[in-house]
């Protein structure tokens, strides 16, 4: 919107008037001339009258521009002022700056001063800017990527990492993070957290991120499987050739641990001595077995009898296998 007014003030006096004087006889009278100054001309021009407050090619100005004449042309002089703002430069044509200046309208003024030899002449205009605010900056949400651990072990800490880049300018996130299984022990509300998974062989930890202070949902996960650990045989007991109640009492304890896992094998491994009769250890592994199958009821499809090296001695070992280890091998 523009808005312009123009007030002219002459100053000059008249070097005659036409008129009668009553008091002097009509032949005494002379003529005279009536001269009358022409006032000064101002137009005053902005090249915009709208400018936004958030302009990307920096500061918002206005350029200014004064067409003046002087009918006598005698010299002009500028006198500029505003409500807001700064003028930059001096002259017909001006810059006016209206950096930092809240919405609204703004005013800038012109008075131009002509002094000539019949006095001085002056005239006034001004232009009215508006000024648009900017408008609300919509948030947006960082690019969010979590760093998934890849050295994993059994019971052993993990790391996760999270990286954000872009999102709304001038925002401090707000880490939180949950996860899936095991507990967060370092780094809640950082942009690292540390995982204690004791315990959680062969599950999947699933670590989530929300970065909060945008005002949307700004999420990221990652999920890492901790190994299963590896399944091996091993030795449940080792005894010599000992009193038939003893070998018992072992060999009920032996039970009892097989027991635990229902798909674990029994493998009976009895080492001959160097002295040793013919068919000895045949008839202890039989022994064995009759007491697991016939005594405490141990299904006979589960046990596996092997004969070792020899020995100086008799021994027998007791080993427990479970579904999908590796047997021993003596």
């Amino acid at each position: 919107m523009l808005k312009r007014f123009t007030r002219l003030s002459l100053y000059a006096a008249p070097l005659a008037l036409a008129a009668l004087i009553s008091s002097i006889p009509a032949g005494a009278q002379k003529p005279t001339a009536t001269v009358v100054s022409a006032p000064l001309k101002l137009n005053l021009t902005s090249d915009t009258t709208i400018v936004s407050a958030c302009s990307t090619s920096g500061a918002p100005q206005v350029r200014l521009t004064a067409d003046a004449v002087s009918p006598g042309n005698n010299p002009i002089k500028y006198r500029w002022t505003t409500t807001a703002g700064t003028i930059v430069g001096e002259g017909a044509v001006v810059t006016w700056n209206l950096a930092g200046l809240p919405p609204g309208y703004h005013k800038a003024s012109l008075e131009i001063v002509s002094t000539g030899s019949d006095g001085e002449c002056q005239a006034f205009s001004s232009v009215t800017v508006l000024v648009n605010g900017c408008a609300p900056v919509r948030p947006v949400c960082p690019a969010v990527e979590i760093s998934c651990p890849t050295a994993v072990e059994i019971d052993k800490p993990l790391t996760f990492t999270s990286r954000s880049t872009g999102g709304t300018p001038g925002i401090s996130p707000v880490y939180n993070w949950t996860v899936s299984a095991g507990t967060i022990t370092a780094g809640q509300g950082t942009d690292t957290i540390t995982v204690d998974t004791a315990g959680l062989a062969g599950q999947t930890i699933r670590a989530s991120l929300s970065v909060g202070g945008y005002n949307l949902e700004c999420a990221a996960d990652c999920a890492v499987s901790i190994p299963v650990p590896k399944l091996t045989s091993r030795r449940f007991d080792e005894f010599p050739d000992i009193s038939r109640n003893d070998e018992k009492a072992r060999l009920d304890n032996f039970v009892i641990e097989l027991q635990n896992d229902p798909t674990a094998t029994a493998y009976v491994i009895v080492y001959p001595r160097k002295s040793g009769k013919r068919g000895e250890v045949q008839q202890h592994a039989a022994r064995v077995v009759d007491y697991l199958v016939n005594s405490r009821g141990f299904d006979q499809h589960r046990i596996v009898t092997l004969v070792g090296p020899v020995r100086d001695q008799l021994d027998v070992e007791l080993w427990i296998t479970p579904q999908g280890a590796t047997p021993p091998n003596p």
